[in-house]
């Protein structure tokens, strides 16, 4: 109302500097609220914060909690997601005429919709050109949009499907597995897989298409993987499952190890 009093923050916090303050700050504390309580108190401290609007108190002490969880939640996902550079960026080197990269279409895959709409990545390229550091890239990317990530080599993770003692554990890992919204496989072609290694990629990938999106990394051209598989059945199966929809990087600049 236009004859209401006007409201300021002006001397509010001393008079709460006792048992009011004391009261709110234990109650910030109690309810789990970690960033509005230390805003709270910074704002407190802050001799100049009455210079401040009232909405504009309350919009930092919301950004501050939102912020806060945010962090945290990013810091569960990127030690749940096994991520082998978790400080790899997309940065300017995408652009340096040497590496010879697509960098449009780098950073457009950074924005991450191609995960909403369920769609693979196959990175292929020469060793040393940077294709793992790009997925780790790509899979921060996804992280800060709070999409789970499960980076692996493609090896391990087949080795690992191959050790499960009985059906149940197998069938638990794979539900594991096909949960993650971005699953990495590194190092895709450096070994040939046997029959039970077909099966259980196969299952994996089925599990996943059409649910769930995934990156593969390889050295290797598309071109030259259906002879990795002992079984031509679950080859034609999986790769038409994996690359149908994929989008496609090729790497052909020069190793970064070398430079």
């Amino acid at each position: 109302r236009k004859d209401a009093p006007e409201y300021s923050w002006k001397g509010v916090l001393p008079m709460m500097m006792n048992s009011e303050f004391d009261n709110l700050f234990q109650s910030l504390k109690k309810m789990r609220l970690s960033g509005m309580t230390e805003e709270l108190e910074r704002q407190y401290l802050d001799p100049n914060s009455d210079l401040l609007d009232p909405e504009e108190r309350i919009s930092r002490l919301i950004r501050a909690e939102f912020e806060l969880r945010h962090t945290k939640k990013l810091n569960r996902l990127v030690k749940s997601s096994n991520i082998r550079y978790p400080q790899a960026t997309i940065d300017q080197s995408i652009e340096d005429p040497k590496r010879n990269l697509d960098a449009a279409t780098i950073l457009k895959l950074a924005q991450c919709s191609w995960i909403q709409e369920k769609r693979n990545l196959i990175i292929t390229g020469l060793t040393g050109a940077g294709k793992s550091w790009c997925a780790c890239a790509l899979g921060m990317a996804a992280m800060q949009k709070m999409y789970t990530v499960y980076y692996s080599s493609t090896e391990y993770l087949l080795q690992k499907l191959h050790s499960a003692v009985n059906t149940k554990e197998l069938m638990d890992q794979m539900d594991k597995l096909k949960k993650y919204d971005l699953l990495i496989l590194d190092d895709f072609g450096l070994m040939n897989f046997d029959l039970d290694m077909c099966r259980n990629l196969f299952q994996l990938i089925d599990l996943r298409e059409g649910r769930a999106s995934m990156i593969i990394v390889s050295q290797y051209p598309v071109s030259e993987w259906y002879d990795l598989f002992s079984s031509h059945t679950y080859a034609d199966a999986t790769l038409d499952r994996l690359t149908s929809t994929a989008y496609r990087l090729e790497f052909k600049g020069e190793s970064l190890r070398r430079r």
